[in-house]
């Protein structure tokens, strides 16, 4: 009745139908996740940069206290751009405090080109969303700078435009406490100006103008909704989590939630701990951990070895009190539940790797692909899964370079 020919054929196609449905879960993952574009949003790795005995061209492994991001676990965790965030905490705002946290956070901004440029055939420092896509192609890691904290900015309009200069794509505009830039979700003191200040105004409109995303992690809520208000272009929410699932004041509510996707923007999920789930506030690491970062806020200006000694006692911190971390289930949960209240296209992923961010099985960026393994058991498509690990993102970035293209013509 057949030919030995479509007898062949009908024997091929078999096998190769056998062979696609047996695909592990890992496997088909895999796929899925090599053929995205992947990209973090926020890690605090340049700190590990300042270090003369850290190499990130070297593959470490993970161990408590040690570093979670180099470019040899980028690639085997399937990641192809992130954002080093230049990091600088708040202290009182006298100009010799604001001139220390711009000096540093220079530094910062100089050690990842620095780093860039010395290991090239593995990294380059992106600027633009095309940059993103090329240095994919050519099997590069894309690096883009963000600035975390806009206490460096002081009250000077024009370090806003300075730091574009120097490659910052986004800016946070504070950090813990307040700044002169808007009211903090945590400041101890509460609201000092009940949102933006005049010169946030300023700050929000002059990002817009630059092509700079706006970065809403750390700011208050009232904050929140004068970004929304006044922002011409969609706003980043570069780490944070679902306020429903884990009632920490630096979590997103649903109405933050539906006013960001109304605004066109997006949150990236931040796998800290103690943004996934509420910490222990009686354990004696918390204790320990809130000790350390009271003594780290009342300190000035430091010297190099003092910020080394604070840096030093911060990792022997994770070694000697352990977290119960939570798992990469307990994360994807706020997907879920981001996705329930605004749907998919609004959704990413910034880790906070090397600032406190990591889970029980997604302690560093080697493993990223366990957060696409449990996406995928949970049903999402491979479209969904795109659009998580950066075709969102990606889409907000490019929408904000746009808008400053055209503001300019």
């Amino acid at each position: 009745m057949f030919g030995k020919s479509n007898k062949l054929l009908i024997v091929s196609m078999f096998l190769l139908f056998c062979f696609a449905s047996c695909k592990t879960q890992e496997e088909k993952a895999a796929e899925i996740h090599n053929h995205a574009f992947t990209i973090d949003t926020h890690v605090d790795t340049p700190y590990q940069l300042l270090n003369k005995d850290f190499n990130i061209s070297e593959y470490h492994a993970y161990k408590r206290g040690g570093s979670c991001v180099d470019f040899p676990r980028m690639k085997k965790g399937g990641l192809d751009g992130i954002f080093f965030a230049a990091f600088t905490s708040q202290r009182d705002r006298t100009a010799e405090n604001i001139q220390f946290a711009r000096e540093k956070a220079d530094e910062l901004i100089d050690s990842i080109y620095a780093a860039c440029d010395k290991y090239s055939e593995l990294a380059e420092v992106a600027l633009n969303v095309a940059d993103g896509y090329r240095l994919e192609k050519e099997a590069k890691r894309a690096i883009y700078i963000g600035l975390e904290n806009g206490f460096p900015i002081g009250t000077e309009i024009s370090e806003v435009e300075r730091y574009f200069k120097k490659g910052v794509r986004y800016i946070t505009l504070c950090h813990t406490s307040n700044n002169d830039i808007c009211d903090s979700s945590t400041d101890s003191h509460g609201a000092e100006f009940d949102g933006l200040s005049k010169f946030g105004e300023e700050v929000v409109k002059e990002m817009n103008r630059l092509g700079i995303l706006i970065d809403v992690s750390h700011i208050s809520d009232s904050s929140f909704y004068d970004v929304i208000k006044l922002s011409t272009s969609p706003v980043i929410a570069s780490h944070s989590c679902a306020r429903a699932i884990c009632d920490n004041p630096r979590n997103l509510s649903d109405e933050m939630l539906k006013a960001l996707a109304e605004n066109g923007g997006v949150i990236q999920m931040c796998i800290l701990d103690d943004y996934v789930k509420a910490p222990d506030k009686n354990s004696e690491r918390y204790k320990k951990e809130m000790e350390l970062r009271e003594r780290y806020r009342k300190m000035g200006k430091m010297t190099k070895e003092e910020e080394q000694k604070i840096w030093a006692e911060w990792k022997q911190l994770q070694i000697d009190y352990p977290k119960d971390k939570p798992t990469v289930a307990d994360a994807v949960d706020h997907i879920d539940h981001i996705i329930k209240v605004i749907g998919i296209d609004y959704v990413g992923i910034g880790t906070d790797f090397d600032g406190g961010g990591g889970l029980k099985d997604c302690a560093d960026v080697s493993q990223m692909m366990n957060i696409t393994i449990e996406l995928l058991k949970r049903g999402y498509s491979r479209e969904d899964i795109h659009k998580i690990w950066g075709g969102n993102f990606m889409r907000v970035f490019k929408q904000v370079e746009d808008l400053a293209e055209k503001a300019k013509a």
